[in-house]
């Protein structure tokens, strides 16, 4: 069983439960186990904060597109938003201690099985992809077959 869902949301704030709340009720839906929704949608919120946070600077790019593709026993999310762009791999560094800022995407490696950060493709701005491996519920109605 495959299922994909894809939003445009705005580059607010409320916007991130929004994607949370959705990812949350398909995966509850599906039958996936609650413990990897639940590290699914960290993942996807701490994603989403980046692309409202970093994403762009008005016009288009006020907007960024939220992506999830369950499919067999893997997940796959992606962010992408139109934003200045960012490098890579190479920048993700870990915060200082104190720093109120800076955890989200050592936060969704540590959450994800596989995780890219790059340019979006033939565009401008990041896409931020991460899979992770699904388990399911005994009773899941959408049991991987």
């Amino acid at each position: 069983m495959s299922i994909w869902w894809s939003l445009h949301l705005r580059r607010e704030a409320a916007s991130v439960p929004l994607a949370r709340r959705l990812l949350l009720g398909a995966m509850e839906t599906a039958g996936v186990d609650p413990e990897i929704s639940y590290d699914l949608s960290v993942a996807l919120g701490e994603a989403c904060a980046n692309a409202v946070e970093h994403g762009g600077d008005g016009g288009f790019s006020a907007v960024y597109r939220v992506t999830a593709y369950l499919d067999g026993e893997k997940c796959r999310i992606e962010v992408a938003d139109s934003g200045p762009g960012f490098r890579g791999a190479r920048e993700i560094r870990p915060a200082r201690p104190d720093a109120e800022h800076g955890r989200g995407l050592c936060l969704i490696r540590e959450l994800a099985d596989h995780v890219h950060i790059g340019p979006e493709r033939g565009r401008r701005g990041t896409v931020v992809r991460f899979d992770k491996m699904l388990k399911w519920r005994d009773d899941a109605p959408l049991l991987a077959v």
